[in-house]
């Protein structure tokens, strides 16, 4: 009896160890494939608002900081999976996320946006678009919308948003939708991007689109969303936050505060 309650004491002791982990070394799961919050260089470095975000993050917290690259697809069962510590890719804090994952507090808030070749009409009503072929990347708040909205369009599928703007100009979708900063910057201000416009209002239903975007870990990481949600108060506070935003936007990217 002894020897049993020995072995419950240790494994206690160990579970509370593990819980109290002291995190002096932070992964965080980057898609690197959804600029301006992040893209892969020619050198295969990663850059962008999310990874200005993440090392900020660490300098704050004064902990080392690693990014993981992984496939928007596979990237929170990469999360469970332990490949890495956190995801930091302009995830949208839904209740259906929720099941799976915890959320630091937001760290920016932007809406979605439908674009398309200028002139092209638009109205949303599923009447109007049944028949029309709209792109998406798979897997987001975006790809739920159109599919709760607008059943009858033609969804298309993509595993990035930048597959997605190479089928609008090639002529074989009528629309994409995606978040308004990322069709600003991976299809306007390219080559030929002011054939295209955005159509439609900006939208942030919070049913569709949740509360902005966190940064998602394992719920039994209590602790580390405790140190995230102190680092983004406190780089916001410091004014770290908006000198890294001014880098890649005119606008406030944090949206309303909490």
């Amino acid at each position: 009896m002894k020897k049993i309650s020995l072995l419950i004491a240790l494994f206690a002791l160990s579970f509370n160890a593990a819980q109290a982990k002291e995190w002096k070394h932070i992964r965080f799961g980057v898609e690197g494939a959804y600029p301006p919050f992040s893209k892969t260089e020619a050198d295969g470095s990663v850059t962008g608002f999310d990874i200005d975000i993440a090392n900020a993050l660490c300098a704050e917290m004064e902990v080392k900081c690693t990014l993981v690259k992984q496939d928007w697809d596979g990237i929170i069962p990469a999360l469970l999976g332990r490949k890495f510590d956190a995801i930091i890719a302009t995830m949208d804090i839904t209740e259906e996320r929720k099941k799976k994952v915890a959320f630091s507090d937001k760290y920016q808030h932007i809406p979605a946006r439908f674009v398309a070749l200028k002139g092209t009409d638009f109205q949303p009503t599923k009447e109007f678009m049944a028949g029309k072929s709209v792109g998406v990347q798979r897997a987001t708040t975006m790809d739920l919308y159109i599919s709760d909205n607008y059943p009858n369009a033609k969804i298309k599928r993509y595993g990035s948003a930048d597959e997605a703007y190479l089928d609008l100009k090639a002529g074989r979708l009528d629309y994409v939708m995606a978040d308004s900063a990322a069709i600003a910057d991976g299809l306007l201000a390219k080559e030929d991007g002011d054939k295209y416009e955005f159509i439609g209002p900006k939208l942030n239903d919070p049913k569709w689109f949740g509360e902005g975007a966190g940064i998602a870990l394992r719920k039994q990481d209590k602790a580390l969303k405790v140190k995230l949600d102190s680092a983004i108060a406190a780089i916001r506070a410091d004014g770290t936050y908006k000198t890294i935003q001014d880098k890649y936007f005119t606008f406030d990217v944090y949206g309303a505060a909490q």
